[in-house]
């Protein structure tokens, strides 16, 4: 007889101006700043039972600025202080790769958000429904990449997206203005869906 695992539902977040503020290429834990209520958003996605997993475009290894031990230490970093929030951090996922990045890093992935690949990645290996899950970011590269996975998907709108360049995969099902704002309609929405059932 085959065993049936329940999948989980998550919530996908974006790095660099969604969680932390936008420091370009920065690896230093020092300046690494927690955007104004992460620690409440973060802290009522977990208690709603989402697991919480970082997706995030890492260019700055392709095009030389560091290293990925570098990224390791912004991740545990990371890591420490959601943990000093009550939160754990369920994984934390990147792409290196750029066309014209250095040796090693130079080529046309599937991972590079637009694309979905981290997403589908992750999902494999934490056991997640995609169906179920919504993606945060703060540009539409998340939202197209969160779309194209099957996520729902919330546009933080910060000012980080300037080019506004749309189409039916890069267009959000919300937009809100911050991450404690939208971890608030998410949660109100699945729990509406939930009632519903």
């Amino acid at each position: 007889m085959a065993l049936i695992f329940n999948m989980a539902q998550a919530i996908f977040l974006d790095k660099d101006g969604t969680i932390i503020e936008d420091v370009p290429y920065n690896i230093d834990p020092r300046h690494i700043r927690f955007v104004p209520g992460v620690r409440d958003a973060l802290q009522l996605l977990d208690v709603a039972g989402y697991r919480l997993v970082i997706i995030t475009n890492q260019s700055g290894i392709a095009r030389g600025y560091f290293s990925e031990e570098d990224l390791r230490n912004v991740e545990m970093h990371i890591r420490h202080c959601m943990a000093g929030f009550g939160v754990s951090l369920a994984g934390f996922y990147y792409c290196p790769h750029l066309p014209d990045g250095i040796p090693d890093y130079a080529m046309a992935c599937t991972c590079r958000k637009p694309a979905p690949g981290l997403l589908f990645l992750a999902a494999h290996e934490l056991n997640i429904d995609l169906k179920q899950s919504w993606f945060i970011g703060d540009i539409l590269n998340d939202v197209e990449a969160g779309r194209r996975a099957g996520c729902k998907t919330v546009l933080i709108d910060n000012g980080n997206e300037t080019e506004w360049v749309l189409s039916p995969n890069r267009m959000p099902h919300y937009i809100m203005e911050n991450l404690l704002e939208a971890a608030h309609l998410i949660t109100l929405i699945d729990r509406r869906i939930m009632m519903n059932r």
